[in-house]
C-alpha cells in the first residue's frame, strides 16, 4: 500500500472523530473566549493537553486561580484511564518510529478507532489517524476562539456527539466479534462502579476491574 493510499485510508477512518472533534473543540474555543483567554492561549492549551474533558475543566480551574499542584493532580486523576489504553497498544508502539509521539495520542476516540483497525499497514494508519485527529481539534479550537464573539452559539447537548460515536463503535464491534465476553464484562463492571463510585469517579475503577478480569480470563483460557 502506497503512502498516499495509507493517508486516504487513515482519513476515512478519522471522519467520525472529525465530526465529533470539530464541534466540541469549537465549543471549547468559544468558552475560552468567553472566559477572557486569547485565541493563542486556547491553541497552546489544546496543543499541550490532548484531553478534551480536562481542557473544559481547565477553563474553570484557570478562571478560579487554582494552584498548579491542584491542576496537576486533577489532570492525573482524570486521565489515568489512558494508561490502560496505552498498555493495550504497547507492542505496536514499540515497532513504530513515532512511538514517543503515539504515547500522547491515546484519547478515547482514537483508541476506539484504532481498536477496529485490521489493515496490514495498521501502524502507519494509526499514526495518521492520530495526526488527523489532533489537527481537527486544533483547527476547531482556533475557529471557536476567534469566531466565538462574532457568532451566537447554543452549545446545549454538543457533548453528546462523542457519546454517539462510542455507541456506534461499540455496536459495530458486537457485530464483528463472535466473543462478546469483553463487552459484557465492560458493561457490567461500568454499571456496578457507576452505582458504587458515582458518575465522577467510576471510570478508573471500572477499567482496573475490567482489565483484571480479562487478564485472568486470558491467562486461564488463552483468551485473545
Amino acid at each position: 500500500m502506497k503512502n498516499k493510499e495509507i493517508i486516504k485510508k487513515a482519513f476515512r477512518k478519522s471522519i467520525p472523530i472529525m465530526c465529533s472533534y470539530l464541534f466540541v473543540s469549537i465549543a471549547y474555543g468559544v468558552m475560552m473566549n468567553e472566559a477572557g483567554f486569547a485565541w493563542y492561549v486556547a491553541l497552546l492549551v489544546s496543543f499541550l493537553i490532548y484531553t478534551g474533558a480536562f481542557q473544559f475543566l481547565l477553563i474553570t480551574l484557570l478562571s478560579g486561580s487554582t494552584s498548579l499542584f491542584t491542576i496537576g493532580v486533577t489532570a492525573l486523576l482524570m486521565n489515568s484511564r489512558q494508561l490502560f489504553y496505552s498498555l493495550s497498544f504497547i507492542d505496536i508502539f514499540n515497532k513504530m518510529k513515532q512511538k514517543w509521539y503515539m504515547i500522547f495520542t491515546m484519547t478515547d476516540e482514537t483508541y476506539a478507532v484504532n481498536c477496529n483497525l485490521e489493515e496490514q499497514n495498521k501502524e502507519e494508519i494509526m499514526f495518521y489517524v492520530a495526526l488527523f485527529s489532533r489537527s481537527y481539534w486544533l483547527i476547531g479550537t482556533v475557529l471557536g476562539a476567534i469566531l466565538g464573539n462574532l457568532i451566537p452559539f447554543d452549545l446545549t447537548g454538543i457533548d453528546f456527539c462523542m457519546t454517539a460515536l462510542f455507541i456506534v463503535i461499540f455496536m459495530d464491534q458486537l457485530e464483528k466479534d463472535k466473543d462478546h465476553f469483553p463487552a459484557i464484562v465492560g458493561v457490567i463492571t461500568a454499571i456496578i462502579c457507576l452505582v458504587v463510585f458515582g458518575t465522577q469517579n467510576f471510570m478508573l475503577p471500572s477499567l482496573i476491574i475490567s482489565s483484571i478480569v480479562l487478564l485472568v480470563k486470558q491467562g486461564g483460557t488463552g483468551y485473545e
